[in-house]
């Protein structure tokens, strides 16, 4: 339940300028999550959420992408439960998730700061990766298939 919500928070926060707890727990109870407020504080400092400039004088909710190693765990529950398949156009990665979850497993895959990875763009249930190579796409590939069937690292 609790992975569940962090994904879920990972995909909102990516979706919407989110700028306070309470605008947080309104848009996970639209989306079935009964939360209260200590839940989300809560929630918003196990994923180490923290507020950046979101482009309009206003602040939104973000991932930090320092202490990685740490939260490596939690990407790599994201990936496993939300990936389905993939497949590759020469340096493109196309990855299909479970529906709902490609934001949340492409902020998953940017985390892991995975050198072959340019960047990754997501849609409902599919993540666009740029990858730097043809080569490194083969990498990238390995390295996720090591995850999603044992759990480690990938590195």
């Amino acid at each position: 339940m609790k992975t569940d919500r962090h994904t879920k928070i990972i995909e909102l926060i990516g979706k919407y300028d989110i700028e306070t707890q309470e605008e947080l727990a309104d848009r996970l109870q639209k989306e079935g999550y009964c939360v209260t407020q200590a839940t989300v504080s809560r929630d918003i400092r196990e994923l180490k959420l923290t507020k950046i400039p979101s482009g309009n004088g206003r602040q939104k909710y973000a991932l930090v992408y320092g202490g990685v190693s740490r939260n490596n765990e939690k990407y790599i529950r994201v990936l496993r439960e939300g990936f389905v398949s993939m497949d590759m156009a020469q340096n493109i990665l196309v990855v299909k998730t479970v529906s709902g979850m490609a934001m949340a497993v492409a902020a998953a895959l940017d985390h892991m700061h995975w050198p072959e990875i340019a960047g990754c763009i997501a849609g409902d249930d599919t993540i666009m990766c740029a990858i730097r190579s043809a080569e490194d796409t083969v990498q990238v590939m390995n390295k996720i298939q090591r995850i999603v069937k044992t759990g480690e690292n990938g590195r």
